[in-house]
């Protein structure tokens, strides 16, 4: 067993429950879950304890209620593991923007691999022939775009900006987040105080962030204009830090600049293939800047390219692999279903002379095997779909099949469940898979498959 703990609380107990709390338990962690949850088996049952690892004996407190009566809340660790290291943020516990900050960095890769692993087994049986070693990069400071909660809240001493609760639905209260780019996580309580300044703090609810290599934007929605007073303040602030700032007075479609009034793009590098991206505040990009850079060099890498290969990107955004694969094949096609991304798409291209290199705007959730496109004959294949996965398309691939397939995820049972298809179905084989620590200290885990054609080159 490992050495002795300071008592460790890890919610404050009004957030527990409504109700008279249940009394306390001492468990032994026997295992942990694919989110990194202690179990532990109370009366029979199976139980979660968030914030415990294995081998640590814990007090805990079991939840009431239907819906919670597989999870405990842990109140003291006994004895804690050798494994147990110390918190990167002291809102640690309360806030819940990231859950696993009490286990080293090895132990999340591995709790991530062995999900990853543990999906494509449920899914068909399967196994990657090799497994490559996880994409990693720093464990602070690495969150570029995030959207913040606001809340106005004058028993709390004012506004509230960060993410929610550990417990519950409402706002932690942070004055700094470790995981945000320094450059707005250790500006959260200047943040604070800026919008308890406005005339309509208490109808701002929330706040985008978004990051390029050396500028920075805020997004703020509000429910209310904002008067001459409240845009004066606003300005002034991001003036002082050289930010830009947009209004979100509506939907995405509503978002204007209010200053700079003609902003120059945000941007980011991907020196191995000098090109030099563009995007707005509010497109999607990959939010882990260190990790993109390698994730890819390995999608390109994994996609073996010959001077010939012909190369269909989908779900392709701003253009982030598309272009970086147009480097070193003989043409690439994009598709996105974002007409806004295809044109930011098309603008990096021109932006960094790129001319093998063409953008399509299609739903790829509602497949239509009559687009031009799609009737071509690609040699490889290269996909970064939602959470919900590419069934629908994979699903489509008729005698033409790719040589080779690499399939970047953001949910490795969707990867399973598509890998499953492709393997049982069309014949592939699962080659090669890795993890992609995208978003350290959470147990959200990232990952790449390559599929192989029998067959093929």
């Amino acid at each position: 067993m490992g050495r002795r703990a300071d008592k460790l609380i890890t919610g404050p107990e009004h957030l527990l429950s409504r109700r008279a709390p249940s009394p306390t338990v001492v468990a032994t962690v026997e295992a942990l879950d694919d989110a990194g949850r202690g179990v532990v088996h109370i009366g029979g049952r199976r139980v979660q304890v968030e914030g415990a690892l294995l081998g640590e004996s814990v007090v805990c407190r079991p939840r009431r209620g239907r819906r919670q009566a597989h999870q405990a809340d842990l109140v003291e660790v006994l004895e804690a593991a050798k494994a147990r290291v110390e918190p990167v943020c002291p809102h640690f516990g309360a806030c819940g923007g990231c859950r696993l900050q009490h286990m080293p960095g090895d132990a999340q890769l591995a709790l991530k691999q062995e999900g990853l692993l543990r999906a494509f087994f449920e899914h068909g049986g399967l196994r990657p022939g090799s497994l490559a070693r996880p994409l990693i990069g720093p464990l602070t400071g690495y969150r570029r775009r995030a959207r913040l909660g606001v809340k106005y809240v004058p028993g709390k001493g004012g506004a509230l900006v960060g993410f929610r609760e550990k417990y519950g639905a409402k706002l932690a209260e942070l004055d700094a987040c470790a995981i945000l780019d320094p450059r707005i996580g250790k500006d959260i309580a200047n943040i604070r105080r800026m919008i308890d300044k406005l005339g309509i703090r208490h109808r701002v609810p929330q706040l985008e962030v978004s990051m390029g290599d050396a500028g920075t934007a805020l997004v703020l929605r509000h429910l209310e204009p904002l008067s001459e007073s409240d845009r004066e303040e606003l300005v002034a602030f991001v003036r002082e830090r050289d930010w830009q700032l947009h209004l979100q007075p509506g939907g995405p479609d509503s978002v204007q600049p209010l200053w700079p009034a003609d902003p120059a793009p945000l941007t980011y590098k991907l020196p191995e293939f000098d090109l030099d991206l563009a995007f707005l505040p509010m497109d999607f990009i990959q939010v882990n800047a260190a990790v993109n850079k390698l994730l890819v060099s390995a999608a390109v890498h994994h996609l073996d390219l010959r001077a010939d290969s012909r190369v269909l990107d989908l779900y392709c955004g701003i253009g982030n692999f598309t272009l970086a694969v147009a480097r070193r094949a003989a043409e690439v096609t994009g598709v996105e279903g974002s007409a806004a991304l295809v044109s930011r798409a098309l603008g990096n291209a021109r932006r960094n002379r790129v001319e093998n290199v063409s953008f399509e705007c299609a739903d790829l959730d509602r497949f239509d095997g009559g687009w031009d496109w799609w009737r071509q004959q690609w040699d490889r294949l290269l996909l970064d779909p939602p959470r919900s996965g590419a069934g629908e398309v994979l699903s489509a691939l008729g005698e033409n099949l790719p040589l080779r397939i690499v399939y970047v995820s953001c949910n490795p049972e969707s990867l399973a469940r598509d890998a499953e298809l492709l393997v049982h179905q069309k014949g592939y084989r699962l080659s090669h898979a890795g993890v992609i620590d995208m978003f350290p200290h959470t147990a959200h885990c990232e990952a790449m498959a390559v599929f192989d054609r029998p067959g093929g080159e």
